[in-house]
């Protein structure tokens, strides 16, 4: 099947998402007291999830982000990459997908973000990985909350032992974690707030989990007593000296933003479109 341009991709996003629509609607509802979630398999046709993985840039075409907080590769910039990636990231802001998603999630005020803040591309390889970490509450701009986080995975035959998995902490960083598999033309969607804890385990091959990825946000928080926050990273559990020190990291950060309430520098992840 040949489809390269969004509003065809967009379709088929929008068809996949809607005839599992009931049992994504109870998954969601059955895991929103902690952590909502949901994930549908087979998304797109496989040969277009394929090209997907084949035209995904190197990491020499990435931006490294390497520290005790996470290590791994993104790029917001689309139009340096295969403009197949941009067709298929962009399709996931479709307004009809966008209002069906709301409907799943039972969220009335909901937005895509075509500035891709921290969304676009990310790529892990082997001893890659992302530590637990809530996401910022906002976009950009401070206006809007960072509610759902679309996660579309696109490396052939990623297996179980291989890593690089996503976790969700409903019981918090100290407790076990839920995995949801990096399964090959997955999505995975869950919510973003206060207490959504979340991380990427290492990866343990000589391969690649290569990613597209949106946030949705809204002028409301998902929960009514959140408020505004940096990123926040912790250890795993039982990891005292990495925790003490993301702990501090954390602290820091949140003392510049009460000052410089959108940052003492522009956030470079985010995707500087000339047209």
């Amino acid at each position: 099947m040949e489809v390269s341009n969004r509003k065809e991709i967009s379709e088929l996003i929008y068809n996949a998402i809607k005839s599992k629509k009931d049992d994504l609607i109870e998954a969601y509802k059955a895991s929103k007291s902690n952590i909502g979630y949901f994930y549908i398999d087979d998304l797109l046709p496989k040969e277009l999830a394929e090209k997907c993985f084949e035209v995904f840039p190197n990491t020499s075409e990435m931006r490294q982000l390497k520290s005790l907080r996470e290590y791994k590769y993104i790029s917001a910039q689309m139009d340096k990459h295969n403009q197949l990636l941009e067709e298929v990231l962009f399709a996931f802001q479709d307004k009809k997908i966008v209002q069906l998603i709301g409907e799943i999630c039972n969220i009335e005020s909901l937005y895509a973000d075509d500035s891709l803040y921290a969304g676009g591309l990310s790529l892990m390889t082997q001893n890659n990985y992302l530590h637990p970490h809530l996401d910022n509450s906002h976009d950009a701009q401070r206006e809007r909350w960072r509610v759902l986080n679309l996660l579309y995975y696109v490396t052939p035959n990623w297996e179980t032992q291989n890593g690089g998995h996503l976790e969700i902490w409903p019981n918090g960083p100290k407790k076990e974690p839920v995995i949801i598999e990096s399964k090959f033309n997955r999505l995975a969607v869950m919510a973003t707030h206060d207490t959504s804890w979340h991380s990427v385990n290492k990866v343990k091959v000589d391969n690649s989990r290569r990613c597209i990825s949106n946030y949705y946000f809204s002028d409301y928080p998902l929960h009514e007593k959140d408020k505004f926050h940096v990123t926040k990273f912790r250890g795993r559990p039982n990891d005292t000296f990495t925790n003490i020190i993301l702990d501090f990291d954390a602290s820091v950060r949140t003392m510049i933003r009460k000052v410089f309430k959108k940052g003492i520098r522009k956030n470079p992840h985010i995707y500087k479109n000339k047209s």
